[in-house]
């Protein structure tokens, strides 16, 4: 298996669905296909597909974009960039990738119980929006007595964070927003 392979995803899930095309779009409305604006559930890649044309999915829908046996994905058009999303998909952004992490709370659990530093100086959980040095020290200290078990038991056992999740979405936000980032945690 190539590293390329292993970075494709399987699902992605919808930000925006466009039924008559890009907004922008010069070609005559009958001759657009309907297109969706996703994002992928492993490496959060930015995605855009067209749909066919008997299938209206929602926004917040995992579909599958996986090589084989696509059922409302056609195709897969191009890969964007955060500024290329629509008004609509960034609004709805945060509200999805909540969603993801939810969906995936133990990958994101093992994230809080498994992070190390990145050098001397900075640790992998100073990277996260919210966590300085003292808070950081906070959860290095609660996970030495017992690995967190869920986003609730990470809360309450670390006084000053509260959403743990949300301070996930807000580092992937980050990372999609900044190409130039440095240390990527969760985006490819």
């Amino acid at each position: 298996m190539t590293a390329d392979r292993k970075k494709l995803e399987d699902y992605a899930y919808v930000l925006d669905f466009m039924p008559y095309g890009h907004p922008d779009s010069k070609a005559p409305i009958h001759k657009r296909e309907p297109l969706a604006q996703v994002i992928g559930e492993n490496y959060f890649t930015l995605l855009e597909v067209s749909i066919r044309r008997d299938k209206n999915p929602l926004i917040g829908d995992k579909v599958y974009i996986g090589k084989e046996g696509r059922d409302v994905v056609n195709k897969i058009k191009r890969r964007l960039r955060y500024e290329d999303l629509t008004p609509t998909a960034k609004s709805e952004l945060p509200f999805v990738l909540e969603k993801i992490v939810k969906e995936q709370e133990k990958r994101f659990v093992d994230f809080f119980n498994n992070a190390g530093p990145i050098t001397t100086r900075l640790h992998q959980l100073e990277l996260l929006p919210g966590i300085g040095k003292k808070l950081m020290w906070n959860i290095l200290e609660e996970r030495k007595k017992e690995p967190f078990k869920s986003f609730e038991d990470l809360a309450g056992r670390v006084k000053g964070l509260a959403h743990p999740e949300k301070t996930i979405v807000s580092r992937i936000i980050d990372e999609l927003k900044d190409p130039r980032i440095k240390y990527r945690l969760f985006t490819a």
